[in-house]
């Protein structure tokens, strides 16, 4: 079988996140893809590696791994140097709340770079408030009775920008992802990756099932795997569909859910489900 990785040492071990962080699985599995021409741009929130065989830049929340990386790519232009990719990192509150205006600005240019969300669906380093990427109903701690508001669908907005590229990513379906970075290499303009990262410490579960519950989220439907190339959406994994209960039950953040709240997700989740097999093979471009 063709070897996924190579590994290169370009993430070493030992971190400053919580056990069973998916971050720095995540990122050692994309920077092993991208190689060792690489800048970062942004630290990814808080489920980062400390040790890195590569440029890294830190920043402010707000610029979320993107507005720093444009200039990047600017002094990159103006020195002739074609052959380094420019990624940048997000969590997901800074991409999708303090961040999003500039991410959406680097989107709406086209610039040539790698855009990473970390989403672990909450202000995870600050103490578990919600993010704009939280799910309807999770549990934090500014949202005790679970948040009244769906998950922004940022992959489908940045998608509306006319981007050439945008997908969903899992830990626990490397293939895919693997092949999903690989992809974004031979492609010019801004790719925009969106990875759930689950999160032992803010979704309340046993650090050593990270992957399990990365797994989960794609097998019921909460996570689907999907790109959008030039416009054409396409589903990349077609699990079989698992009750989204085999996904809550696995985590105390959905603790607080009655039999009635949960059907009511099971809805949401199994109409989007319908609609997107709808939209398989077709654009999203109106």
């Amino acid at each position: 079988m063709e070897r996924l990785i190579q590994e290169q040492k370009l993430v070493l071990p030992g971190h400053r996140s919580c056990p069973g962080c998916a971050g720095p699985i995540l990122q050692r599995i994309v920077f092993n893809v991208l190689g060792k021409n690489v800048i970062q741009y942004g630290r990814g929130g808080c489920g980062t590696p400390s040790v890195l065989g590569y440029p890294m830049i830190y920043t402010t929340h707000s610029s979320a791994g993107s507005d720093g990386a444009a200039g990047i790519l600017a002094a990159l232009r103006a020195k002739g140097i074609e052959d380094v990719y420019v990624v940048g990192l997000a969590g997901d509150g800074a991409a999708a709340d303090t961040g999003f205006g500039k991410i959406s600005a680097c989107a709406q240019r086209n610039e040539d770079m790698f855009l990473f969300v970390y989403d672990n669906e909450a202000f995870m380093n600050t103490g578990v408030q919600q993010s704009r990427l939280t799910p309807f109903m999770a549990w934090t701690r500014t949202t005790p009775s679970g948040k009244k508001q769906e998950k922004k669908d940022i992959g489908m907005i940045i998608a509306q920008h006319h981007v050439p590229y945008v997908s969903s990513l899992s830990i626990s379906h490397i293939p895919d992802l693997t092949r999903k970075v690989r992809k974004g290499m031979k492609i010019k303009g801004f790719k925009f990756y969106h990875s759930l990262n689950p999160c032992p410490t803010g979704w309340n579960y046993p650090s050593s099932n990270t992957v399990e519950m990365a797994r989960l989220a794609v097998q019921t439907w909460y996570w689907p795997l999907y790109e959008i190339e030039n416009g054409v959406f396409r589903l990349t994994v077609k699990s079989d569909k698992k009750p989204i209960d085999a996904y809550f039950e696995k985590q105390r953040r959905y603790s607080h859910l009655t039999e009635k709240q949960i059907e009511e997700i099971q809805g949401i989740i199994d109409r989007k489900r319908e609609r997107m097999l709808e939209m398989d093979g077709k654009s999203v471009w109106f």
